[in-house]
């Protein structure tokens, strides 16, 4: 597994107008919306994945935007096999209008397969032992 680091990024503040319900004077209050965390790594991971990339091994992707559909597509070529694993799917339907329509053509091609993350909760869950 290849993590890549992300970054933090401010959102604009938003401004909030107050009335003081004794005075009626109106006061602004500029209220913190927090940071969102970015990557900018999908160039290097698809360069990291292509370089790794042997025939006959199996690749798990974890993504469900379609950014790396083309990767996908590059790496069945090259005889390996895909696993899509997401969580952008509803249990009970197959394949989700909310799943990228990229990835969906990859799928519905069996170009590769779908592996839904929730599946794997239990499998995969953190066990915790407390030690006395």
């Amino acid at each position: 597994m290849k993590t890549k680091p992300t970054m933090a990024y401010k959102r604009k503040d938003k401004p909030v107008k107050i009335i003081c319900s004794k005075c009626g004077e109106e006061n602004t209050k500029n209220i913190s919306m927090g940071y969102y965390k970015k990557s900018n790594c999908d160039s290097e991971l698809t360069v990291d994945t292509l370089e790794w990339a042997q025939p006959n091994t199996e690749m798990l992707i974890f993504t469900g935007d379609g950014d790396f559909a083309y990767l996908i597509k590059k790496l069945v070529e090259k005889g390996i096999s895909v696993k899509i694993v997401s969580s952008n799917m509803k249990p009970s339907v197959s394949v989700s209008r909310r799943f990228s329509s990229r990835l969906r053509d990859l799928l519905k091609n069996k170009e590769a397969k779908l592996i839904e993350i929730n599946s794997w909760r239990e499998k995969i869950k953190k066990v915790v032992e407390v030690s006395e």
